[in-house]
């Protein structure tokens, strides 16, 4: 856990300059992975999927939407390397930075402001989505905005080149580098970042105050460039059918209800037998099992073959 004890303003201006020639080049190769064509919309890697809990993953990826030009990987590789994305057992360092994002109090003040959505009031940086939200600010107005410096933004959120390096090596294991998004990757990676939100009936997103389950759906389709009817029993019946026993696919709308003319409820397959579904009033948007071994599953479809590049 680093101790963040150059939290405070000043000094940025070598980042680049003072860099061992070793570490300029390594970090320099590392800053394309990022940058290049990924953004705040870059595709989680494998390793990411594995090491960041989903909730932490989703926090990240909004946080990063209100600075444009920050891959919501530099946020999550700064939570990595200072408390595991929230795993250490006490977020104290001994220069006195606290939280999961490593905030000396009064640094944190200069950044907490306005509350995002979902934060404490007053803000904290104990709490999770302020303390990441603030991390974006502050990466923000030291070069992260349109990818002006994004080292010197790390350097600024700890003045040490060894930290630099370890963040942007993390930022890029974070990236997942392939070539083109396909329609079914857009879908998860829009259903990744919704996890947190209020389940709200009839909801289709923020100006409802959150998703029903086939609201979702359709949205993150949409996110893909696909149409998808409203409901749930419409989606069910808009495409094919998979045979019974064809292995999943990310991507893939899983169906539930007591048959197939009474559709009640759909989920977004990501993989590893998980989905993610807006499930019911007083719950968000989660990412758990995707039990299609009950009965009431009735079977899955696969609406990314409508791009052209995803057939099964």
């Amino acid at each position: 856990m680093s101790p963040l004890v150059v939290k405070a303003a000043g000094g940025i201006g070598c980042a680049v300059l003072c860099l061992p020639l070793l570490a300029a080049l390594t970090v320099a190769s590392v800053l394309g992975g990022i940058t290049a064509g990924s953004g705040t919309a870059a595709t989680p890697s494998r390793q990411a999927l594995n090491d960041i809990p989903p909730r932490m993953l989703a926090l990240y990826q909004r946080a990063a939407l209100t600075c444009p030009g920050l891959p919501w990987t530099v946020l999550a590789a700064i939570g990595k390397v200072e408390t595991n994305h929230a795993r250490h057992p006490t977020m104290v360092s001994t220069a006195g930075a606290v939280g999961p994002m490593q905030f000396m109090p009064s640094t944190f003040q200069a950044y907490a402001h306005p509350v995002p959505p979902g934060g404490r009031r007053p803000p904290t940086p104990w709490d999770p989505v302020d303390a990441v939200h603030a991390a974006s600010r502050m990466l923000c107005a030291n070069g992260a905005r349109h990818d002006k410096d994004l080292q010197a933004a790390v350097f600024a959120y700890n003045h040490s080149h060894t930290y630099v390096s370890a963040v942007l090596t993390t930022a890029h294991r974070y990236t997942a580098l392939a070539p083109t998004p396909t329609a079914a990757t857009a879908a998860v990676s829009f259903a990744r970042a919704q996890l947190g939100t209020h389940y709200v009936w009839g909801g289709n997103g923020p100006a409802d105050g959150g998703f029903d389950c086939s609201g979702l759906t359709q949205a993150a389709y949409k996110a893909a460039g696909i149409h998808l009817p409203r409901v749930a029993q419409a989606q069910y019946n808009a495409d094919p059918q998979l045979p019974k026993g064809t292995p999943l696919a990310p991507g893939d709308l899983l169906f539930f209800g007591p048959n197939p003319r009474h559709i009640t409820h759909v989920k977004l397959y990501t993989g590893n037998s998980e989905a993610i579904d807006a499930p019911h009033p007083g719950a968000a948007v989660r990412q758990r099992p995707a039990h299609t071994n009950t009965p009431n599953f009735q079977g899955a479809t696969h609406p990314a073959a409508r791009a052209g590049g995803s057939p099964r």
